[in-house]
């Protein structure tokens, strides 16, 4: 557990909080034990919840596991009390740390951020991790981009793991994304005591980066969508030029098959005691091979 103060604000950060934190935190602040019982368990939606003396807010920040390479929901609980605002996460979220280690070095960032109220904090951390969510689309682009390339180069088989990679990183940011703009329109729509009429402003321009990101979210779900669809069809082309090859094939060397076994069934074998007895048969089933591609030319089948 960490903490940064200024003049009017008390920010307390908990990574991966353990008992002693959470119990600290409680009898410092007297929360709710609804509030620790979310602090201590995994929340699975985002919610809003007003309490006597503090509101209490869950939201997933979208990561990125480099492991797996998909984007998974990070848990960020908050806590707002008059002057303190708590932060605790299981997971590590990057930028809200070097936000928090910002405040904490530089004397005018905390002038900047931490000079109001805890609400105002709070508008500036969830722009923050907001904003951070651009980046990410970009890298995401990016990628498309690659896969875009490699698959008009040739490499459609390699480009199916990928896209599929792709489009469950996607998913993913989807499905961690799209709740979270219903905490957000609860800070603009409900009369919460913590947070002061003039920040609702504030909280529906972040409505709108919401909208911003989650556009451009499905920018990147079409095109990945498009580059499934181009790919199969390459991948089907590929599949029916080779499956004709194969077929023409076989359908030449039909009839040399079957009149190689019509002489393998005769027990007198014509020209069978000639000297060119094989140089007859072989150009006798080459003629037939001939004459069988010939008629499919003629028929365009080739």
């Amino acid at each position: 557990m960490q903490q940064v103060k200024s003049t009017t604000v008390n920010w307390i950060d908990i990574q991966e909080p353990n008992a002693d934190d959470i119990l600290k935190v409680q009898k410092k602040y007297n929360l709710h034990p609804l509030i620790i019982e979310d602090f201590s368990t995994p929340t699975l939606r985002p919610k809003a919840a007003e309490y006597d003396n503090a509101l209490f807010l869950t939201i997933h920040v979208p990561l990125f596991d480099t492991n797996l390479k998909t984007t998974y929901p990070g848990e960020l609980d908050i806590v707002i009390t008059d002057g303190t605002l708590i932060t605790a996460h299981d997971a590590e979220i990057w930028q809200l740390s070097e936000f928090f280690d910002a405040m904490k070095r530089n004397k005018g960032k905390r002038e900047q951020f931490m000079n109001e109220t805890p609400a105002k904090l709070l508008y500036h951390i969830i722009e923050m991790l907001l904003e951070s969510c651009f980046p990410k689309l970009d890298h995401i682009s990016r990628k498309l981009e690659y896969i875009e390339t490699e698959i008009f180069a040739g490499n459609e088989k390699d480009m199916v793991l990928e896209i599929s990679i792709a489009k469950r990183d996607i998913l993913n940011f989807r499905r961690t994304l799209k709740p979270q703009r219903s905490v957000i329109e609860s800070l603009t729509q409900r009369d919460y005591k913590l947070i002061d009429h003039k920040l609702k402003p504030y909280f529906q321009e972040l409505i709108g980066t919401n909208i911003r990101v989650w556009n451009s979210l499905e920018s990147t779900k079409e095109t990945v969508e498009s580059l499934e669809d181009t790919n199969n069809s390459l991948l089907s082309n590929k599949l029916n030029l080779t499956m004709k090859v194969l077929t023409i094939f076989s359908a030449v060397m039909l009839p040399m098959t079957v009149y190689s076994n019509i002489l393998a069934m005769s027990a007198d074998i014509p020209f069978g005691k000639d000297p060119h007895a094989f140089a007859i048969h072989t150009s006798i089933m080459l003629c037939m091979s001939l004459i069988t591609m010939t008629i499919f030319k003629a028929r365009k089948w080739l």
